[in-house]
C-alpha cells in the first residue's frame, strides 16, 4: 500500500488505522472467497453439510461489512483524509458492498444444495466451469487490491466478457432442457437463477477492479470501454 502514502503520515495512528482497514477488507475477501469455493464444492459433491457451513459463514461476512463501514466513518471524521487516502476510504466502502453481495450469491448457491433434489443437483454440476472461472477472478482481484496492481485489475476486468459468454451458453443449455422436458421447468428456472448469480459475481469482480484503478490513478473508469481502460493504465 505504499502508493497510498502508508508510512508517510505524521500520525502513526493514522497509518495504523489505514492498515487495519486494509487488513479487514482482505479478511472479508478471504472469507467470501472461501464461501464461494465451498459452495461450488458442495454443488459438485452434493455435500449438504458443507453447503450449510457456507450459509452460516455469511454472518461473519455481514459483521465485517458493518465493522469496516464503521471504521471508515471514524477515520474520515477524525482524520479528514485527503487525496489518495480519501480515495482509499471511498473505494473500500464500495468494495465491501460488492464482497458482501458475492457472499450472498455463494449463500444462494449453497441453499440450493440444502433444499434441492438429485435431479437439480445434476444440472447444478454444469455450472462448475463458470463457477471456477469467477472464483479465479475473485482471487485475482483481491490479490490486485492487496498489491495495488492495476495490471492484474485490468486483466480481471477483461475476463468478465468471457464469463458473459459462459452465461449465455449455459442459459441456452438450460432452455433446451426445459423445451425437451416441460416438467423440469421449475427446477431448471432455479438453476438459471444460479447461473445469473455467477454472472453477477463476475460483474462485481469487475467493479472491484475499477475501484483499484481509481485508487491508484484517481480516475473513475465505470463507464469507459475496455480498450480505454487498458490505454489508461499503460
Amino acid at each position: 500500500m505504499e502508493n497510498l502514502n502508508l508510512g508517510r503520515h505524521i500520525s502513526g495512528q493514522f497509518n495504523t488505522d489505514l492498515e487495519n482497514v486494509r487488513n479487514k477488507v482482505l479478511q472479508m475477501g478471504g472469507l467470501v472467497e472461501k464461501q464461494l469455493a465451498d459452495a461450488l464444492n458442495a454443488i459438485v459433491k452434493g455435500d449438504v453439510e458443507l453447503a450449510r457451513q457456507v450459509v452460516s459463514t455469511d454472518r461473519q461476512v455481514d459483521a465485517l461489512d458493518v465493522n469496516i463501514d464503521e471504521d471508515v466513518a471514524q477515520i474520515i471524521a477524525k482524520r479528514q483524509p485527503a487525496a489518495s487516502d480519501l480515495r482509499l476510504m471511498v473505494s473500500v466502502t464500495k468494495i465491501i458492498v460488492d464482497l458482501e453481495r458475492i457472499g450472498d450469491a455463494a449463500k444462494k448457491l449453497a441453499r440450493m444444495i440444502v433444499k434441492g433434489d438429485a435431479s437439480q443437483q445434476q444440472l447444478l454440476v454444469r455450472l462448475e466451469g463458470m463457477g471456477r472461472h469467477v472464483s479465479q477472478m475473485l482471487h485475482d482481484v483481491l490479490d490486485a487490491f492487496a498489491r495495488l496492481d492495476i495490471e492484474t485489475a485490468v486483466a480481471v476486468h477483461r475476463e468478465d466478457a468471457k464469463v458473459d459468454l459462459e452465461h449465455q451458453g449455459l442459459f441456452r443449455e438450460m432452455t433446451t432442457y426445459m423445451m425437451e422436458d416441460p416438467r423440469s421447468i421449475p427446477r431448471v428456472l432455479e438453476v438459471i437463477s444460479a447461473v445469473r448469480s455467477l454472472e453477477r459475481i463476475g460483474d462485481r469482480c469487475q467493479n472491484i477492479a475499477e475501484y483499484i484503478v481509481y485508487m491508484v490513478k484517481g480516475k473513475i473508469v465505470r463507464h469507459i470501454s475496455g480498450e480505454e481502460l487498458e490505454a489508461l493504465v499503460r
